[in-house]
């Protein structure tokens, strides 16, 4: 039995199609030295993939806690709620490590109020808006199994079909 993490010495992302992705995460019910390495390396991993932000089960890890770097500041989040959300909404362009060269306007919630658990045990409060709010719900989604084409029209869904069913062919799971 893992106690909270199981660490992956060497990290890929996973790719659309892959059953880690659409599968919901367990909590994170210890912070443990697995756990905190896990975090550590997800950071530079998820630069060097040109990422803003990266979730375990994207690196294959079914737990509920992610790395983000909005440009406002670096967090790691484990066990992440949203606690409420505005009604102003925007559509932005968004993309995902795990559905490479896929780019579609997603509608989400401009403002949001979050609530999770640092890497140093902390619980954290805070509200995110714009640019960081969307990437905090974007990772959150991964942990429910919700990717960003989960959430296209019916008319966006249909244009990323082919593109989807050529990723879907191409899992190495």
């Amino acid at each position: 039995m893992i106690s909270a993490v199981q660490y992956i010495p060497y990290m890929r992302v996973y790719i659309y199609g892959e059953t880690v992705l659409s599968a919901g995460c367990t909590p994170v019910d210890a912070i443990t030295p697995e756990l905190l390495l896990q975090l550590e390396e997800m950071v530079p991993f998820m630069r060097n993939s040109r990422g803003v932000g990266l979730a375990a089960p994207q690196v294959g890890v079914p737990q509920r806690f992610f790395v983000m770097d909005a440009g406002d500041k670096l967090r790691k989040v484990i066990n992440p709620e949203i606690l409420s959300s505005g009604n102003s909404t925007s559509e932005m362009e968004e993309g995902c490590l795990s559905i490479p060269g896929v780019h579609k306007k997603v509608r989400r919630p401009k403002r949001i109020m979050v609530r999770y658990q640092n890497e140093t045990g902390e619980t954290v409060e805070e509200e995110l808006k714009d640019f960081p709010a969307r990437v905090f719900q974007h990772e959150y989604d991964h942990l429910d199994g919700v990717l960003f084409v989960d959430r296209l029209t019916p008319i966006a869904r249909k244009m990323v079909a082919r593109d989807l069913e050529r990723l879907a062919g191409e899992k190495t799971e």
